[in-house]
């Protein structure tokens, strides 16, 4: 990465021009502080986590959203949710060095497909907008929740005040209430209507175009956490962004030349200035 890209990111994450788009590396050095066990955040470690501590048979072992639902099927859909509060929710974990690093720059518009609350910490010291994804509700086309975060407590909303940050949640997170996109009928619900426009509050349809976007934490060689990502960067400028992939395989090379992300080779760790254990 040349030092000018370098200036560029930065200024843009700081103007609020580019987006961050957080994926589940973001959490590569998070731990549990009483166990040194890692935070369960990609598909294969939220997988053998959500089975207590086995991996599942291989053709579960996918994908988590396929997993999530053989588990659902077989002890419902609480089982899920309740795995994901107890994780998320009600165990203690460490600082990601990604989000000290992102609360300094304090973007405008933040999109977080993790399930944990680093994000809604790091912006707990000021008003704010919170979207949560929600799938397979009656009563409504729509598939998300609006709240208002008043500096003490979360207060659900209808309205987006574009005037104050907007951390956007589509999977989900334990606060205010443990809501999630998990299994594959989460995942096609939720799909479903993003396609026809009734994942995405009208607020950001109108603030996201014209937007870049900074991919940090994310491979895209997975078919649905892809077509979360296309239309949630939907309208973007051209082109339409960054994602930091130091390997990135064959298919992925191809897939971001067709949607207009520049593939960075390089750590994002380093990018931020912050090792990790290996």
């Amino acid at each position: 990465m040349t030092p000018q890209l370098r200036s560029q990111l930065l200024a843009g994450l700081k103007d609020g021009s580019i987006v961050p788009y957080l994926g589940p590396g973001v959490l590569a050095d998070v731990r549990n502080p009483a166990t040194g066990e890692a935070i369960p955040a990609d598909s294969d470690s939220l997988i053998i986590a959500m089975n207590g501590g086995k991996p599942m048979a291989p053709k579960l072992m996918y994908e988590f959203p396929r997993a999530a639902m053989n588990i659902e099927l077989k002890r419902g859909r609480t089982t899920v949710t309740k795995f994901l509060n107890r994780t998320y929710g009600e165990t203690t974990w460490t600082r990601a060095a990604l989000h000290d690093w992102l609360k300094g720059i304090a973007p405008h518009y933040v999109i977080d497909i993790n399930r944990d609350t680093q994000l809604q910490d790091s912006y707990a010291d000021v008003p704010h907008n919170l979207i949560v994804g929600v799938a397979r509700i009656s009563g409504t086309a729509f598939r998300y929740k609006i709240y208002f975060w008043d500096g003490q407590a979360y207060q659900p909303s209808e309205l987006i005040n574009t005037a104050i940050p907007i951390l956007f949640k589509p999977m989900g997170t334990p606060r205010p209430e443990g809501v999630y996109i998990a299994s594959d009928a989460d995942y096609v619900d939720f799909i479903t209507e993003l396609m026809g426009g009734f994942s995405i509050p009208p607020e950001i349809k109108e603030l996201r175009k014209g937007k870049q976007y900074l991919l940090m934490g994310m491979r895209l060689n997975r078919d649905t956490e892809r077509m979360v990502m296309a239309d949630m960067i939907w309208s973007a400028a051209e082109p339409a962004g960054w994602v930091f992939i130091a390997e990135p395989t064959d298919k992925e090379r191809r897939y971001c030349k067709k949607i207009g992300l520049e593939i960075l080779q390089c750590d994002l760790h380093e990018f931020i200035g912050a090792a990790i254990a290996a």
